[in-house]
């Protein structure tokens, strides 16, 4: 009888063993890869304080580096690209002053990055459009005027969208392709 103690003290110590060695090699590779996923995300967040800045697109179909100022001078020997903005906007005016319904389009003198990143971020990009035409008076979209303020805002707001989202504006300007106000 003595005999029978002994084996199942080992069977006990073989039934712990091998569940702590399993969690020790679960819990090192489980580390390991945190690890090199922490540092994944930091090498991102390093690339995010340098974001890659759009090119400005010269009238022979070349690119050169935007001027460091960001402001490009002399814009007729850069080639315009247009882009619509898909769908309609339809939001009330300020003050119950009626309803504005509108289709537009943007340009840039920079390459497809600007566009790629309008149509990345057309969520937010649609809502700060919205946000602006509610906040308008319908009597201030009665005159020229008011609508190419309303025009420069809207750049201003999507710029500061783009720039938010990836760094850099690059919209130029807002133009109307429709503008209905009832």
């Amino acid at each position: 009888m003595s005999d029978d103690p002994k084996p199942k003290k080992k069977g006990k110590l073989k039934k712990i063993m091998l569940p702590l060695a399993a969690i020790l090699l679960i819990g090192g590779a489980g580390g390991a890869g945190g690890y090199v996923y922490a540092g994944s995300i930091a090498g991102h967040e390093k690339g995010a304080d340098k974001p890659e800045m759009p090119q400005v697109v010269m009238k022979d179909g070349s690119t050169e580096d935007a001027p460091a100022s960001g402001k490009l001078g002399d814009k007729t020997k850069y080639k315009i690209t247009y882009h619509p903005i898909e769908q309609s906007f339809t939001t009330n005016l300020r003050g119950g002053s009626g309803f504005a319904q509108a289709e537009m389009a943007v340009s840039t003198y920079y390459d497809e990055s600007v566009i790629e990143a309008l149509t990345e971020h057309d969520v937010a990009v649609r809502n700060a459009i919205v946000m602006q035409l509610a906040d308008t008076d319908g009597t201030q979209l009665e005159t020229v005027q008011g609508k190419e303020e309303l025009a420069a805002r809207l750049r201003d707001k999507i710029n500061a969208v783009l720039k938010q989202k990836t760094g850099f504006g690059g919209i130029d300007e807002v133009y109307f392709t429709k503008l209905v106000l009832q």
